[in-house]
Parts: structure tokens; sequence; C-alpha cells
């Protein structure tokens, strides 16, 4: 059984995340540190509302990164509109901030961090976001969990009411809707949908993968790895 820790499940993967993870009967908790209470109720989540956590990480009470089998970390913005250095700040320090702290107190965490098609490793190239994605990738990878992966997905079609918080994102999945699940169906390892991304996320958690960083394909065949006994209730 794991106690798993969830940041953006007010998001649209996040939202799909926590469903595939109060679905799991070998999660026992998730623990959803966010600015705003959630809509979801059930048994195993615990809903832990810290306003200004994304203003001043240390809000966050090591209770809440304690005893953490696994950390999904679903928080993103998008770059439009933004400098390097604000960009850096909501990207970059925030999840290191907290990651740093998490790796201390759950060392023996899996962390699972929510990336984007094109981050840029080598951290060197023209575009911000993407060299700011690969910066907090290499950063995490040099923390002291269990296992720590970054996962890259591209196109993703919102399931089971999951919903984007970005009104820009919002109308291009409500116009693209029938042409997202003819993508699924044509190119299932290409377009993902947040129930796959859940279910792979878990699957990291509970065995990794091959490599730290997974793009679509990758986060694909992790999520259809499921070992005999693990399922969804």
């Amino acid at each position: 059984m794991m106690r798993v820790l969830l940041l953006g499940a007010s998001g649209m993967v996040g939202g799909g995340v926590l469903r595939e993870c109060l679905l799991a009967p070998d999660i026992d908790q998730v623990v959803s540190v966010g600015r705003s209470a959630l809509p979801s109720q059930d048994p195993k989540l615990v809903q832990r509302l810290r306003p200004d956590f994304a203003v001043d990480p240390s809000t966050i009470p090591d209770e809440d990164l304690t005893a953490i089998d696994a950390c999904f970390f679903c928080l993103g913005v998008s770059s439009s509109g933004m400098t390097e250095e604000q960009y850096t700040a909501v990207t970059y320090r925030l999840t290191l901030a907290i990651a740093e702290r998490l790796s201390a107190l759950s060392p023996n965490a899996t962390f699972v961090y929510v990336s984007g098609a094109g981050a840029d490793s080598s951290e060197q190239g023209s575009v911000m976001w993407a060299r700011v994605r690969g910066k907090t990738e290499n950063a995490l990878f040099r923390l002291p969990f269990k296992r720590v992966h970054a996962i890259r997905p591209g196109i993703i079609q919102p399931l089971n009411n999951a919903v984007s918080k970005t009104g820009s994102y919002r109308l291009f999945y409500r116009l693209s809707g029938p042409l997202l699940t003819l993508g699924r169906r044509w190119f299932p390892s290409r377009v993902l949908s947040t129930e796959i991304i859940g279910q792979a996320m878990l699957q990291m958690a509970r065995h990794g993968a091959a490599t730290p960083v997974l793009e679509a394909p990758a986060i694909y065949a992790a999520a259809l790895s499921e070992p005999p006994g693990v399922g969804r209730r």
C-alpha cells in the first residue's frame, strides 16, 4: 500500500492522476496539496489547503512531506506572456523547493514530474520554456530519491471531466475532441489520454521505468505494463 503526495490535482493532468490514484487498490492515501478545495470526495483523499504555498513553499509543513511513497508533481503553467525569470520562479524554483524537502523527509519515494514534449535537457536551446523544463528535470535527477522520472506527454485528450485551467487550452480541447478521439484510436502511443498518463505514473511508482525521461510512446507502454494482481477497483 502506498501513500501518495499529489500537487496540481486541480489541473487537467493532475485531475486525471487523482482519479486513477483513487481507483487503484494499492493506494492507501492521497495527500493533495493545493490552494483551493477539490470537488472530489473519497475516503482515500486528504486535502491540505495551503493558499500561499506557490509563493512560499515553506508553508507546506513537514507532516505533508513525511512517509510519502510516491510524489506526482503535476503543477505547471503556460509560459505565454512570461519572462524567463518569471517562468523559472514558478517552474524551476518552486518545484525544487518542494522536491528538496521531500527528498530529505521521504528519501524512499519515487518522484514523477510532469514536464512537456520538447523539454531541452541540454539547457542551451533557443526556446525559453524548454530550457527551463530541461533544467528542472536535470536538477530533480540529482536529488536522492529512490527514483525520479520525468514524463513528456505531447498531445493529451482529457477524459472523465478532466479540465485544463488555461482558457485557450479549454477551447482547443472542446473544439478538437472528436479529432483527439480518432487520434487516440489510430495513434494510441502518440495521443495520450489523462487516464493513460495517470496509469503510467502509477506504474512508475510501483516498479519504475527503463529510462529517467519518458516521451509519449514510453508513457503509453508504461501504462500497459500492469503487473499481475494490480488493477483498478
